[in-house]
């Protein structure tokens, strides 16, 4: 990531940490503490949603190894239509879960920092979403609607709708359809999204790959043979509004 923990601070926000690790919440709720941040821990599943429902906290750290109810099932049911705009999650994972990882973001998780790890790169991590959370903060929300077929995007609103149904999108996913529709045409590889969608020099590109995924499978008429996000071998995506014939795949 391109960021420094001081720089372009998007200011304080409610954050919920859950970790049943009280070590590790209580270097977590610090360093976001220091970072301006107003922080409150949860050890258990039961705990965090209980207090997500509370007071709907503005960034959830989600540890995925939780007793009672883990943090996947904690995940899928705050995604749950019943509890309204879907709150930012960035997920702490296990060095070698990459399962775990992939199955969270397919979930819905915004990122994920893996265990063990720099708090300074969590703090960078969670600025990195709530920035991308806040319309006001987008630089490319300027603008109109933007139209292509029957896929409509708001950016100022933060909504899109496929005809006459909304899109539950996460932060990541309309940032991407966001991104996408401007540059009608143009092939991006998983590096180029990584860093001109998301702001990250480095990171797990497979992040990519499960966002576009998801994407597909709330835009496309068979998510299998894309016809609008369509991947070109070797390269990376593209997105072909006018086509309409499915090209190259899915990964």
């Amino acid at each position: 990531m391109n960021e420094s923990p001081d720089a372009g601070l998007p200011g304080p926000a409610r954050i919920l940490v859950v970790d049943d690790d009280p070590t590790v919440a209580e270097v977590v709720a610090g360093y976001l503490t220091r970072a301006g941040h107003r922080v409150e821990r949860a050890a258990d599943g039961r705990q965090a949603l209980a207090l997500a429902d509370a007071h709907r906290p503005d960034l959830l750290v989600l540890d995925l190894m939780l007793p009672g109810i883990d943090g996947l099932e904690v995940l899928r049911r705050l995604r749950g239509a019943d509890r309204g705009p879907d709150v930012p999650v960035v997920m702490l994972t296990a060095k070698g879960d990459e399962a775990d990882r992939i199955l969270g973001l397919e979930v819905g998780a915004d990122d994920y920092v893996t265990k063990p790890f720099s708090p300074r790169e969590l703090v960078l991590r969670v600025q990195s979403v709530l920035r991308r959370s806040r319309a006001s903060a987008a630089p490319e929300t300027v603008g109109g609607p933007l139209v292509s077929g029957d896929i409509t995007l708001d950016a100022r609103a933060r909504r899109a709708h496929r005809g006459t149904d909304e899109l539950a999108l996460t932060i990541r996913e309309f940032d991407l359809l966001a991104f996408l529709l401007r540059r009608p045409g143009t092939v991006f590889s998983r590096q180029e999204l990584m860093q001109q969608v998301w702001g990250w020099d480095f990171g797990d590109l497979s992040t990519v790959t499960v966002h576009v995924r998801r994407l597909r499978e709330k835009i496309e008429d068979d998510p299998a043979a894309p016809a609008l996000i369509t991947t070109v071998w070797g390269v990376g995506y593209r997105y072909d509004p006018a086509t309409g014939v499915p090209a190259g795949g899915a990964l």
